[in-house]
């Protein structure tokens, strides 16, 4: 009788405040964004097969028809997710492309990239992913092909001013944006070694060649860390 009494809420005036709390409802706009929150840490851990609707309605605290309702299930979820990470990783290489010097402009693109990594691991683990279902904005390889075209330009006029053909400037900015791109998968595990470092490394390979590698390359813009 006394678990009894001291379970029944209608006997507690403070039970029914916590309640009315809990149940505080979200704007829709809100609700929304907490969804894509919640999803893009599933997608990132889980991947989109291993997440369903119902545990991403759980962890929001609602029922299956409101994540419906937001996105028309998870594939549209999933479809926003990966959206804002693709424009967010192309907004922050492109944005850091302001050097003048080709070797500064390097390690920017390769701090922009390792940046986001760093920053937004959840992000990258989901665009890394080959996508099951198409995007609005294609794949992480069409997302490195849009950065390279924004550094192609750059290399262009380069290649011009040194009496190289400038024809050849789409295929050495796919080649360098490449080489970033898949070091940065490879360092969202490892994370070794620091951050400035292995930007250092890439403009070092890529600045150099095999044939002239500095044994200790440094960095010439002023980003060093």
């Amino acid at each position: 009788m006394i678990d009894a009494v001291a379970t029944d809420s209608s006997s507690n005036p403070g039970n029914d405040k916590q309640r009315r709390t809990r149940r505080t409802r979200m704007t829709g706009a809100e609700r929304r964004q907490q969804l894509l929150e919640i999803g893009r840490t599933l997608f990132a851990a889980k991947g989109f097969e291993g997440t369903s609707v119902e545990e991403i309605a759980a962890k929001a605290g609602v029922s299956k028809p409101v994540v419906y309702e937001h996105f028309g299930g998870k594939e549209g979820l999933y479809a926003v997710v990966v959206d804002r990470e693709m424009r967010r990783l192309l907004d922050m290489v492109t944005g850091s492309l302001t050097a003048g010097h080709p070797r500064e402009l390097c390690e920017q693109a390769a701090f922009a990239l390792l940046d986001y990594i760093e920053e937004y691991t959840d992000g990258f683990r989901i665009l890394v992913r080959d996508s099951p279902i198409p995007q609005s904005t294609g794949s992480f390889a069409s997302l490195i092909s849009d950065i390279a075209t924004q550094v192609e330009d750059i290399l262009g006029r380069e290649f011009k001013s040194r009496g190289f053909d400038p024809k050849l400037a789409p295929l050495y900015a796919q080649a360098l944006v490449g080489m970033v791109a898949l070091t940065g998968q490879w360092w969202l595990d490892v994370r070794r070694p620091k951050k400035a470092e292995v930007a250092a490394h890439l403009v070092n390979l890529a600045w150099h060649g095999l044939d002239g590698l500095e044994p200790k390359p440094r960095l010439i813009g002023h980003r060093k860390a």
